[in-house]
């Protein structure tokens, strides 16, 4: 199992029985997009390195109280999608399971919650929830205006 990015994503992986590896399936580890892959296939590593940066600008500029992020991982989609009760009663997940996204939970301070933070090259979602997952709500989700790196 080798991984393109480099950031040891696949030996932390959650899912990584189920997978060969990146490098093995040509960035779609199980069948979807990665954004290192996308953009390191595309730009290059050194590209990489400078959206996982642009994004935690990005996310510790969100003026939300309490969420910093020092570092983002790769994380499979199934691990961090999350399902949200919306007003209407109706349940949505925002997010593709079979995607590898940019993320981190930061433990909100005081509290028995946490921030989960989820990003891509297009988009930056970031939920409050419980243990284990429990109980979220979307915080914010929204568009993000692609920046040239």
């Amino acid at each position: 199992m080798s991984e393109l990015c480099k950031m040891d994503c696949c030996k932390n992986c959650p899912r990584r029985a189920e997978c060969p590896g990146c490098a093995e399936t040509g960035g779609r580890p199980y069948g979807g997009d990665c954004v290192a892959a996308r953009c390191i296939g595309e730009k290059g590593h050194e590209a990489f390195l400078a959206l996982k940066k642009t994004l935690i600008g990005e996310i510790n500029g969100l003026g939300i109280p309490e969420l910093h992020v020092d570092d983002l991982n790769l994380l499979p989609g199934a691990y961090v999608n999350l399902e949200y009760l919306l007003p209407n009663g109706r349940t949505v997940k925002l997010l593709r399971d079979e995607n590898i996204y940019f993320g981190n939970q930061i433990e909100v301070p005081g509290r028995e919650r946490c921030y989960g933070v989820v990003a891509d090259a297009e988009y930056i979602l970031v939920c409050e929830y419980g243990c284990g997952g429990s109980d979220p709500v979307i915080l914010l989700y929204k568009k993000r205006i692609p920046h040239e790196i």
